[in-house]
């Protein structure tokens, strides 16, 4: 992943389990909607960083919609 944040590639995420899944889906838009507002007020300084952030909220939004329809598998609990 090139611009991206660290730790949220599809390959990462595909171990987590539903409720971590959606526990980062929050943050990512918690993190937009702050990001979306130091823009408005002028304060934003790396621009790129909103577009890295909808990209992870879009993979994220995309593999619990994969795991729905049966394409991916939600990992195994091991113990």
């Amino acid at each position: 992943m090139a611009v991206g944040t660290k730790g949220l590639a599809p390959a990462d995420l595909d171990g987590f389990d539903d409720e971590k899944l959606v526990a980062e889906l929050k943050k990512a838009k918690e993190e937009l909607f702050n990001l979306r507002f130091q823009s408005a007020t002028g304060q934003l300084e790396s621009h790129g960083r909103i577009k890295a952030v909808k990209r992870d909220i879009s993979r994220i939004y995309t593999i619990l919609r994969e795991r729905e329809l049966g394409i991916r598998t939600a990992p195994s609990v091991s113990e």
